[in-house]
């Protein structure tokens, strides 16, 4: 029988953000996150929360294993996206579903089945965080997610999207007016049409958030599945991504869950198969 008092270290190491998570303090899991580009930093951080095991994940676990003179377990990042996700929805969802899909909106994105048994990669899609940074960097000069949102909050993505209403009457096909035709269409098509920073960053967050829904509502669609929960760095404080992946999620019939703590489900995740490994 694993002890829940025991101190235990995790760390999801990601392309981008190391997530860290501590379980076993008497005021409940400790969260704190930090660069991936310097690993050796988080192995003086996860040091210094002096665990007696640590469970690693994600790309830069190997690394950390090697470094860290602690006893470590490495786990799979899909099984602990599933576990983690698993955890989550059964602390903040009344009846939560025992199958599910589980989006894990990082760097780029991936998809999971969980199942009771069971825990499977199903698809994914290059478009993810690294693509928010990337073009808000480059259309907008900002470099943080907190940054994007907070413009793409204040903008129009229908300045900058092609939509079916600019090309249809009303009725005239049966799809919703507002699906959009081409990201960013309108400005191919309107040349002199003026946008702003806020509309740009609109456009950018819809771009990933309506492209990453499509892939989960087609897959729960596809897989029998009712519902979705969402995890990742890049949904944390990004209202306009969550509203636009919640409507295409439900346009399949599926409800969306936006897990407490989304960008720690891996290391969360991690300390719970730690804990099943004892």
């Amino acid at each position: 029988m694993p002890r829940t008092n025991e101190r235990i270290a995790a760390v999801d190491a990601g392309a981008s953000l190391a997530k860290v998570a501590l379980a076993g303090e008497p005021t409940g899991v400790r969260l704190e996150s930090g660069s991936s580009l310097d690993l050796e930093a988080v192995a003086r951080r996860v040091e210094a929360l002096s665990p007696e095991r640590v469970a690693l994940t994600g790309c830069g676990a190997s690394w950390l294993a090697a470094r860290l003179a602690l006893p470590t377990g490495i786990f799979d990042e899909f099984a602990a996206w599933g576990a983690g996700a698993r955890h989550l929805l059964a602390r903040g969802v009344a009846d939560a579903p025992e199958r599910f899909l589980m989006v894990s909106l990082g760097t780029g994105t991936s998809v999971v089945l969980v199942e009771p048994a069971s825990v499977r990669r199903v698809g994914g899609t290059a478009l993810g965080g690294g693509t928010l940074l990337g073009l808000g960097r480059a259309l907008l000069g900002v470099s943080t997610f907190g940054e994007i949102a907070a413009l793409a909050a204040r903008g129009d993505r229908h300045e900058v999207d092609l939509v079916l209403s600019d090309i249809y009457a009303p009725g005239a096909i049966a799809l919703p007016d507002w699906a959009t035709v081409a990201s960013f269409g309108r400005l191919a098509r309107d040349g002199a049409h003026a946008v702003s920073r806020e509309d740009l960053a609109a456009g950018v967050v819809h771009l990933v958030s309506e492209n990453v829904g499509l892939l989960c509502g087609g897959l729960a669609q596809a897989l029998g599945v009712r519902d979705v929960a969402v995890g990742g760095s890049t949904v944390p404080g990004n209202a306009a991504l969550v509203e636009t992946l919640t409507r295409l999620v439900g346009a399949f019939g599926c409800a969306t869950h936006v897990l407490e703590d989304a960008a720690y489900a891996g290391a969360l995740g991690a300390i719970e198969l730690l804990r099943a490994r004892a």
